[in-house]
Formats: structure tokens, sequence, C-alpha cells
């Protein structure tokens, strides 16, 4: 039972951390770089993620393939 309220409150943690990262992303995309409350470059960190996990080859493919189970388990 308390395992279930764990694995409740972490898929609603990670689903609100997409969402503010999708919000992140439009609004460094609306506004450029120099929007005031985000404290980096997202769109740059996400691209640099991207890179990394595409210059991995295969090891990169399997880190894809498992963040997209996790994130698409229902």
């Amino acid at each position: 039972m308390w395992l279930d309220n764990v694995i409740e409150w972490s898929k609603k943690l990670t689903e609100t951390g997409v969402a503010l990262i999708a919000l992140a992303v439009v609004m460094q995309v609306l506004f450029g770089s120099s929007v005031a409350f985000l404290p980096g470059d997202v769109v740059g960190t996400l691209t640099g993620m991207i890179n990394t996990l595409g210059s991995a080859n295969l090891v990169g493919l399997i880190a894809v393939g498992l963040l997209y189970k996790i994130f698409t388990r229902s």
C-alpha cells in the first residue's frame, strides 16, 4: 500500500518536472535566452544532452530507449 503511494507520488513529480522543462523551453524560444526566471540556457542544455546521447552510439540508443520506457509507463 505505501509502495503504491510512493510510486504514484514519483509519477506525479516526474510529470511536473517534464511540464516545467517544456514550459522553460517554450519561454526561451519565445523570449530568447534572457528570460528573467530561468537560471540558465535550457535549450542549450537539452541540445548538449541529446548530442551526448547521440555520440554514444549503441549506449546512447539504449539510454534513450530506457528513458522512453520510463516516461511512457502506464
